[in-house]
């Protein structure tokens, strides 16, 4: 794995900017230096992996995350999957489960090159959609820890933020949250952009809408919501055909097979990410688990629970990670 760097830390600045390969395509990410020692060990200090979640491009609020973890002493590395914000390419927006799980492999494997980090505390960190794909990518690394990214990288513990872990039951959530005929609009605008790809045309439909809009999600609220978040990169519009792939996606299924630790963080009113979905894994997964009485995008930064869900991201995390950090007192 080759990481190429476009610019050096600079605390005031903002991130280092870098990219890797992954596939046949080029990922953009950025880098946050620690900021504090407090996790340092022999080995250096512990870096998270970052990635967004349905049609979320890194510059669309991952930031505030990135930096708490840096001022805790734990390197970031937030990235844009392909197809989607700074990364290569093509056809744009489009989502691919394979593809997205290649991706963390990938930034795994960039992550444990970066300068003064320890490859053997890696963290894998989700939201959403990528709060289901860090089930699977921690399995599969498991399962397959000759064929990982690089022989030096570990995982030490995944964070999975109102995770979407079981596609079925979010197609149900979605038809009770918004009813049948605001599913059915958003299902019709896919079916007809899939035959217009068929055709030659792009195949894209809105990411998110207003209710009655024939958008991806478009649940009252979400469009503001989602708006509020988005970034100079992030384009409302997503491939029409992840829709009937996520019908089947069911990360959920590569709980029980993690066998380090877990944080799975619940909204507990979500409309996209169904709870109990999301606490049957954690339950199977054996996590730790945070609950929070707000929507899906209650824990996103400007929102009442995001510093909650920060913190108890921070507190697990040390909790986990200070294997291998000198204990001062001994000193």
């Amino acid at each position: 794995m080759t990481v190429h760097h476009t610019s050096e830390p600079a605390a005031a600045t903002g991130p280092a900017e870098l990219t890797f390969r992954s596939g046949a395509d080029i990922c953009h990410a950025w880098h946050f230096a620690a900021g504090s020692a407090e996790l340092a060990g022999p080995a250096g200090r512990p870096v998270a992996v970052m990635a967004h979640g349905f049609g979320g491009t890194k510059d669309s609020g991952l930031e505030p995350f990135a930096r708490a973890y840096a001022a805790a002493g734990i390197d970031v590395l937030a990235f844009d999957f392909r197809y989607f914000g700074a990364s290569g390419g093509d056809p744009r927006q489009r989502v691919r489960m394979a593809d997205q799980l290649a991706d963390y492999r990938s930034a795994v494997a960039a992550a444990a090159e970066l300068p003064g980090v320890d490859a053997s505390r890696i963290v894998l960190w989700g939201v959403s959609l990528s709060g289901g794909h860090v089930f699977a990518a921690a399995a599969a690394a498991r399962a397959t820890p000759e064929k990982s990214a690089t022989a030096r990288a570990a995982l030490a513990a995944v964070v999975s933020l109102t995770p979407l872990v079981d596609g079925r039951a979010a197609a149900a959530l979605a038809i009770r949250s918004g009813g049948v005929a605001a599913t059915l609009r958003g299902a019709g605008a896919a079916v007809r952009r899939q035959l217009d790809a068929v055709t030659g045309g792009p195949g894209l439909i809105p990411l998110v809408g207003r209710p009655g809009e024939p958008a991806a999600l478009a649940l009252e609220g979400w469009y503001e919501s989602y708006r509020a978040l988005a970034g100079p990169t992030w384009r409302n519009e997503i491939d029409a055909s992840v829709l009937p792939q996520l019908a089947g996606y069911r990360p959920a299924r590569a709980a029980a097979g993690l066998q380090l630790p877990v944080l799975v963080q619940i909204a507990d009113f979500d409309r996209g990410a169904p709870p109990y979905a999301a606490a049957k894994a954690a339950f199977a997964a054996r996590a730790e688990v945070r609950h929070y009485p707000c929507d899906h995008f209650g824990v996103w930064p400007g929102n009442p629970f995001f510093e909650p869900a920060v913190d108890h991201q921070l507190m697990f995390l040390r909790r986990h990670l200070a294997s291998g950090v000198p204990d001062p007192a001994s000193t």
